[in-house]
């Protein structure tokens, strides 16, 4: 089977967004796909069919506090603010395509780290529904900076905590063949994450979550280094920004995060070729 496997990366997920939107342009489709935090919350577009949805909202709300923003963060305890971003943008100000979302025959999985294990979560979300919304928000729900999300008596946060790139994960589920979309380019390292020491007094009691916090850097490095060698052995392919993103976590420049979406989409055009020799064999 075909699959897609989206990182995530807060805002450097409009890189992702582009990339998603040339390939919907060009109808080029994969049986399944899952995403982690931002890939989640942006990618679940590909699977409602709404191209331009995630530059438009994001472009236009950007700036808003109750989209995100400290304030949000100090007056609800999320950084991306729950009721703005989960209920009013796609339930009335940019609506989400719930009908076509569940109509569409591709899988769309979304991972989480339980707070509790420190295990990644798998879930499939087939119907786009407000329970699956909560859990892309878990998915998406950062450590220090979000409320811990509780679904099917789980207690859930930011699936990249746990797995920042799911490839290996997909394809024990089946997906022999992976188109990999990144958001950061070649050569980059993970870096220890500074803030554990703060982690380890405001999220105590949840000891399996800081441990693969503190050990994260590591996973990612060596994820990074899967996808490169399941690369040459002809088992996936890998996009990437071709330079470093200039968008913050927080972006409130709108033109900065339209100059990432479009990088996705120039990096995509560029890659067509490509990715249609990948997936010939599929869509024959």
């Amino acid at each position: 089977m075909l699959g897609l496997v989206l990182e995530g990366g807060a805002m450097r997920g409009m890189f992702t967004a582009g990339v998603l939107d040339v390939m919907m342009e060009e109808n080029i489709r994969v049986d399944g796909a899952v995403g982690v935090s931002a890939g989640a919350v942006f990618g679940c577009n590909l699977k409602s069919g709404q191209i331009g949805r995630v530059v438009r909202y994001n472009t236009r709300y950007c700036r808003n506090w109750r989209y995100a923003s400290f304030r949000s963060l100090l007056l609800t305890g999320d950084l991306f603010g729950e009721k703005f971003c989960y209920h009013d943008i796609p339930e009335r100000l940019d609506p989400f395509d719930v009908e076509a979302y569940a109509a569409s025959p591709m899988a769309f999985y979304c991972v989480c780290t339980d707070v509790e294990t420190g295990e990644a979560v798998y879930h499939r979300c087939d119907r786009g529904d407000a329970e699956d919304l909560r859990w892309l928000r878990a998915s998406a729900s950062m450590p220090l900076v979000s409320r811990v999300v509780e679904v099917d008596g789980r207690k859930l946060l930011d699936g990249g905590a746990a797995d920042s790139i799911p490839l290996r994960a997909f394809e024990e589920m089946g997906y022999d063949r992976n188109i990999v979309i990144l958001t950061q380019p070649e050569g980059f390292v993970k870096e220890p994450n500074s803030l554990i020491p703060l982690m380890r007094v405001l999220l105590g009691k949840y000891p399996k979550l800081i441990e693969v916090m503190a050990h994260r850097h590591e996973t990612y490095n060596a994820q990074t280094a899967y996808a490169a060698q399941r690369e040459k052995e002809g088992a996936c392919l890998v996009i990437r920004p071709p330079h470093k993103l200039d968008v913050g976590q927080v972006e409130r420049d709108p033109q900065k995060l339209r100059a990432a979406y479009e990088l996705g989409r120039e990096t995509a055009k560029t890659q067509l070729e490509r990715i249609r020799r990948f997936i010939g064999e599929e869509q024959v």
